[in-house]
C-alpha cells in the first residue's frame, strides 16, 4: 500500500483552504485550533462565494455561530446566518411536500425511494438545516412512470418539456423533471439511479434494502446505507465533485461506520471500485476523514488516484455544472470514469437518433425511423457548422 501518496493541493486558494480547515473542525469549540496564518490574506467576498458555491454554508455557520473568534468579520457571520435561515425554511418546505408525495404515491400503489432532500440531510447529519437541497429526487420502477406523471399533474405539477425522438429518453436520460409553480418546488422522478451505461441494482433489490425515515409521521423511504453511499459516490464522481457538499456526505457516512464486507460485495457486483477509491482519496486528503486499514486498501488503485487528481480542478473553481460539462477537460475526465465495456456501450448509443437530429432535419413522425440511417450525415452536418 502506498501510504506516501498524496494529492497536489498547492493550487488551492487561501479562501478554499480556510473553508476546508473550518469544515475539518469537529464543532465550534475547536474553531480556535485553526491557525492564525490561515486567516491572513483572505478575501471574505471570495470566501462567502465558495461557501455558497460548494453548498456548505449551513455547516460553516453552525461551526462559527458560537465560536469566540474575532478573526472573522461580523458581516461574514451575518451573511452566513441569513443563508442558513433561508435554507432551513426551504428544507421545512420540502419536508412537507416530501410527506405529501409519499402518501399520494403509496395510496396509489407506487413504491418510491427518496434520493435527495430533507430525508437525506436528516439521515446523514441528523438535522435538516445542515444540508442544502433545491429539489426532491425520487426513484420509482420504470413501469410506474406514466401513473406517477398523472398523479403529479393532478396536484398542480407541470412537466418539463424536452424534445424526444424514438423514445431516446430511455437511453440518454434517467429522470424527468416536474415543477410546481405555486409551491415553487422542483421534483425529479428517476427510473435509474444514474444514466446508462453505469451498472446499478434493480429497483426491487434496492427496495429490499430500503430504510424508513424517522423525520416524518407518514412513512418515507430511502436507500439502505450501503446503497446510499455508493449512489452518492457515483453521483459525485459523475459531476466531478465540483461541490464539496457531496464529499462531506461521504465523510459523515464513513465517520458513522459502515460494514465494509457488505459494501465490498456491492462494489464487486456493480464495478465501481475506482469511483469508491477516488471518493476515499478526496475525503481523506481534503476533509481528513479517518479510515481503517480495510478502507485504506480501496484507495490503492492507480485509476482512482488519476481521477482524484483530475477532480481537484473542478473542486477549486466556481464554474457552473453546464460550464464544466461542456469543457474538453471534463469530457476526458468523464471517459476516464468508465470501464472498457461502458465506453463501448456509449459508442453504440452515439448511433441512436437524438432530438438534435430532429432539430437539424424535420421529417414526419411516421418516418422517424429514417433518422437511424441519416444520423451519421446529420452529425457531420452539425459538426461542419451547416445551418439547420
Amino acid at each position: 500500500m502506498d501510504n506516501n501518496y498524496s494529492l497536489d493541493l498547492s493550487s488551492l486558494s487561501n479562501e478554499l483552504r480556510l473553508l476546508l480547515e473550518i469544515l475539518n473542525t469537529e464543532d465550534y469549540y475547536s474553531i480556535g485550533s485553526v491557525k492564525n496564518e490561515s486567516y491572513l490574506d483572505i478575501d471574505w467576498g471570495i470566501f462567502l462565494q465558495l461557501a455558497w458555491h460548494h453548498r456548505v454554508y449551513p455547516l460553516i455557520y453552525s461551526k462559527l455561530k458560537k465560536a469566540d473568534n474575532n478573526r472573522i468579520p461580523p458581516h461574514v457571520i451575518q451573511t452566513l446566518y441569513k443563508e442558513f435561515k433561508k435554507n432551513t425554511l426551504q428544507m421545512l418546505h420540502l419536508s412537507g411536500e416530501m410527506e405529501k408525495v409519499s402518501e399520494l404515491f403509496t395510496e396509489n400503489q407506487i413504491r418510491l425511494l427518496y434520493l435527495k432532500g430533507p430525508v437525506i440531510a436528516a439521515d446523514i447529519y441528523g438535522d435538516i438545516s445542515l444540508r442544502t437541497s433545491k429539489d426532491l429526487d425520487i426513484l420509482i420502477p420504470i413501469s410506474d412512470l406514466k401513473r406517477a406523471e398523472e398523479l403529479l399533474l393532478s396536484i398542480g405539477y407541470e412537466k418539463e418539456v424536452v424534445p424526444n425522438v424514438l423514445n431516446e429518453w430511455k437511453w440518454r436520460s434517467h429522470h424527468v423533471v416536474y415543477f410546481h409553480p405555486q409551491k415553487n418546488i422542483q421534483l425529479e422522478i428517476h427510473w435509474r439511479l444514474q444514466p446508462l451505461p453505469l451498472k446499478e441494482p434493480k429497483f426491487n433489490e434496492l427496495w429490499e434494502r430500503k430504510r424508513v425515515s424517522t423525520l416524518t409521521s407518514y412513512p418515507v423511504y430511502l436507500l439502505g446505507k450501503e446503497d446510499l453511499l455508493l449512489y452518492l459516490i457515483s453521483h459525485g464522481a459523475r459531476h466531478g465533485w465540483f461541490r464539496l457538499r457531496w464529499l462531506l456526505d461521504i465523510d459523515q457516512m464513513l465517520r458513522k461506520g459502515l460494514k465494509l464486507d457488505d459494501i465490498n460485495l456491492l462494489i464487486s457486483k456493480y464495478q465501481n471500485r475506482k469511483l469508491v477509491g477516488q471518493a476515499l482519496i478526496l475525503t481523506s486528503e481534503l476533509l481528513k476523514t479517518h479510515m481503517n486499514e480495510s478502507w485504506e486498501k480501496l484507495k490503492e488503485g492507480n485509476d482512482s488516484k488519476k481521477i482524484a487528481k483530475k477532480a481537484i480542478d473542478f473542486i477549486k473553481g466556481t464554474e457552473s455544472l453546464a460550464t464544466i460539462t461542456s469543457s474538453n477537460y471534463y469530457k476526458d475526465y468523464s471517459k476516464s470514469l468508465k470501464t472498457i465495456l461502458q465506453k463501448f456501450f456509449l459508442f453504440l448509443i452515439l448511433f441512436y437518433p437524438s432530438s438534435a437530429d430532429l432539430m437539424t432535419l424535420r421529417v414526419p413522425k411516421p418516418l422517424h425511423f429514417l433518422y437511424f440511417p441519416l444520423r451519421p450525415f446529420l452529425v457531420v452536418w452539425r459538426k461542419t457548422g451547416k445551418p439547420s
